[in-house]
């Protein structure tokens, strides 16, 4: 196992790299110039300004000098300095990664708890009105657009129940500490994470309904019913387990998503995470804060990439016996 994730480990150090020059050239192929951006909000459109900003920022190298001087940087984990916020990008990112890394997770643990559990009901009674009402309410999720579907949440358990807060990490102002700030936080927390994590629910529901229907069909399956087993104990130990494989598939790929797919929730519900912070760098052409946000993103998919080969493993164990 250890020789296994040493030789991922490494692969997912090439790709990284070469994440990070093909992100280079296109940030620099977009139009638009970091140096007249910061002259024209700093009101001074001076040619000799704008030279001393290039100078200052290395702007007035040649693409590949560039290049080099980025990529020596970030393989020494200095991910550069932010041209607008006069910051290391590395410290913005620790900022924020907390909070998109918070509603990643739960807006996961939501959508597969529920939609390997909605699969596995609609699984288990196919055919009846619970398949057809799960399968109902996973396709319309899964159909609805997720700006759509944060503004309705809003508009309901904000603004007409008033059940729960729209916007932010947690209350302006109210200096919360201990558990009183961590159930602010909470509370602020459930609108994006439900809202994230439905879409990718009725994915995992359908996903798991169709394998487990499958799996159902099975010569192992025939038997263990012909043992006399109950129908409950075949769907939880024989028919569920050998149908994961897809869903873990899904899963590792899903966990990277989030955190792109967070883009437009931490904007919609002004969550101050990384999504944000990307979409504020390609407005301001921050070109080393938005390259080091794709890079971590990059890194971070990696990481559950590599996860998913692990539990790969540790669920089919004709995988491990064929390595």
């Amino acid at each position: 196992m250890l020789r296994f994730i040493s030789g991922r480990l490494l692969k997912a150090v090439v790709i990284l790299i070469c994440i990070t020059v093909l992100n280079f050239f296109l940030i620099h192929a977009a139009p638009g110039d970091p140096a007249a951006v910061m002259a024209g909000e700093a009101g001074d459109a001076d040619p000799a300004f704008l030279q001393q900003l290039r100078e200052r920022f290395g702007l007035d190298q040649p693409l590949y000098v560039q290049l080099w001087i980025y990529v020596s940087s970030v393989v020494q984990l200095d991910l550069g300095y932010s041209y607008r916020q006069q910051l290391p990008v590395l410290q913005l990112i620790g900022e924020r990664l907390p909070a998109t890394l918070l509603l990643s997770l739960s807006a996961f643990v939501i959508s597969l708890g529920l939609g390997v559990t909605a699969g596995a009901l609609a699984s288990a009674r196919q055919g009846k009105w619970a398949d057809t009402i799960i399968s109902l309410v996973a396709l319309i999720f899964y159909a609805t657009p997720l700006f759509w579907l944060a503004l309705m949440g809003v508009l309901l358990f904000s603004v007409q129940l008033g059940w729960l807060p729209g916007f932010g990490y947690e209350t302006v102002g109210a200096n919360y500490t201990g558990l009183g700030r961590s159930l602010d936080i909470l509370l602020h927390l459930i609108l994006p994470a439900m809202t994230l994590g439905l879409f990718f629910m009725a994915v995992y529901a359908r996903m798991t309904r169709a394998a487990m229907l499958e799996v159902g069909k099975l010569d192992f399956v025939k038997t263990a019913k012909a043992k006399g087993l109950r129908s409950g104990l075949i769907q939880r130990r024989h028919v569920l387990r050998n149908a994961l494989l897809p869903v873990v598939t899904l899963a590792g790929l899903q966990a990277g998503q989030l955190v792109g797919g967070a883009v437009l929730i931490e904007t919609v519900f002004a969550w101050p995470g990384i999504g944000r912070l990307m979409f504020d760098a390609l407005s301001q052409r921050d070109y080393n804060l938005l390259l080091g946000v794709f890079v971590v993103s990059a890194a971070m998919v990696l990481f559950f990439n590599l996860i998913t080969d692990v539990l790969y493993r540790l669920v089919d164990p004709r995988i491990r016996v064929a390595s």
